[in-house]
């Protein structure tokens, strides 16, 4: 049953370092949060690739922040912001029904406001 679990977490953190990764070229789908589901997957089966990513010379200070403090540096959060104001727009000029635009901008604006409500690195 542990070589299931543990195999379970591998497949979670490897799916989130796909995903992360794709997320580097791509503007609209976010590479730490995936990295971070990585890190966290990877804590519970696969200490090396986790020890790889907390180590990672570019991202892994943001996952260290993360982890010790809730941090979010203020560069993430100007650019999820802005990405997120980005889509938005975009979204509202489909033409998707109102309410899905409206609770698309909505859950948005909750994921903004969460996201600078974090304290910024020490």
């Amino acid at each position: 049953m542990k070589f299931v679990v543990i195999w379970f977490w591998r497949g979670i953190a490897i799916i989130a370092l796909i995903l992360g990764f794709i997320g580097i070229p791509l503007p609209g789908l976010p590479t730490v949060p995936f990295l971070l589901l990585s890190a966290w997957a990877a804590s519970k089966g696969w200490p090396r690739l986790e020890s790889f990513l907390i180590n990672h010379p570019k991202y892994g200070s943001t996952i260290r922040q993360w982890r010790e403090q809730g941090a979010i540096p203020l560069k993430a959060k100007y650019l999820s912001s802005g990405m997120m104001s980005v889509s938005a727009v975009i979204f509202a000029l489909t033409d998707h029904e109102t309410y899905k635009k409206v609770l698309l901008v909505l859950l948005m604006l909750i994921v903004a406001i969460w996201i600078w409500r974090r304290p910024l690195p020490k």
